[in-house]
């Protein structure tokens, strides 16, 4: 994912207001277990906001949206303070034959007690007189807690576009907490590099963001059972969070990761820390592009040459 399909996502939280970062709040992130995904994010307003989305309830869909002040939007048509724009885009869906809604959370940071902002990708399958087509929405809000209720604040997404064929596998519930807190990198490198020592395997860094649908992707790539036995067999797998561009600029710089090529973006270092390799064309950063047999490949030419 290049550079550029983010700058929406940062220009939404700009957007929002610096009300919003006032006593911004360090999250937590729980430990990873190597053997599964962590817990999907829940969230009851965004449920029911999709349910009013299916059911093309424009009056519905009104009330999860900010009067007082007026909820903010920006659309690919520009900026707004109208918040009647986004109730309208989402229930005109139905009428274009909206069947099914299929949400994919990406991303939640706690802004401030009572204020979060959601990444997400909004999947839907329409019929049409040609039959069913899948499309996809890219869309990020901001929610915050007014007098016991959640009300959305800002908003910003994509159009309608026809969804993407991919033949990695998806995730079918992104693992908000891939990425752990940008700080959280040099100790999971140092921690990896000791494990490597003792099984002698390699080590290889995904440089990313939890914003990033191609991240996952890759992820679950990693974690499917045609790839599973490789990368446990070879590797020891750290997520390096590149927060919007902004963080770990020094380990990309050290580990020869043009970040402006977009992630994920991948090295892999020999248990002494030794850079072994690195993308430096952005080779993976789209998962639309490329196949099974890329990362195969790439797994394969670059596991270590002696076993423990």
């Amino acid at each position: 994912m290049k550079t550029n399909r983010l700058a929406g996502i940062v220009a939404l939280l700009l957007f929002a207001g610096p009300v919003l970062f006032a006593q911004v709040s360090s999250q937590k992130v729980q430990e990873k277990k190597a053997s599964a995904p962590a817990p999907s994010f829940a969230f009851e307003p965004l449920d029911q906001w999709k349910a009013a989305v299916l059911a093309g309830d424009k009056s519905a869909l009104s009330g999860f949206y900010s009067t007082n002040p007026p909820s903010a939007a920006k659309t690919p048509q520009g900026q707004t303070q109208d918040p009647s724009e986004e109730p309208a885009f989402w229930a005109s869906l139905r009428a274009q034959g909206l069947s099914r809604v299929n949400i994919k959370v990406l991303e939640v940071k706690t802004l401030q007690p009572g204020v979060m902002s959601i990444v997400m990708y909004v999947d839907t399958t329409m019929k049409t007189g040609d039959g069913e087509k899948e499309g996809l929405v890219s869309a990020a809000q901001v929610w915050m807690q007014k007098l016991g209720e959640w009300k959305i604040v800002s908003t910003q997404r994509g159009d309608l576009v026809a969804k993407p064929v991919r033949r990695l596998p998806e995730p079918v519930k992104p693992n908000t907490a891939l990425y752990p807190p940008p700080e959280e990198a040099q100790p999971e490198i140092s921690e990896a590099l000791e494990a490597a020592k003792k099984d002698h395997k390699r080590v290889i860094l995904v440089f990313g963001g939890n914003w990033c649908y191609d991240c996952h992707v890759l992820d679950t790539t990693f974690r499917s059972k045609d790839f599973a036995p490789i990368v446990n067999a070879s590797y020891h797998v750290v997520h390096i969070n590149v927060g919007n561009y902004d963080a770990n600029l020094d380990l990309a710089k050290k580990y020869d990761i043009p970040l402006e090529k977009g992630v994920p973006s991948l090295a892999i270092l020999d248990p002494d820390g030794t850079l072994v390799v690195s993308q430096k064309k952005g080779e993976f950063e789209s998962t639309v592009r490329i196949g099974p047999e890329d990362v195969l490949e790439f797994l394969k030419k670059w596991k270590p040459q002696h076993g423990g």
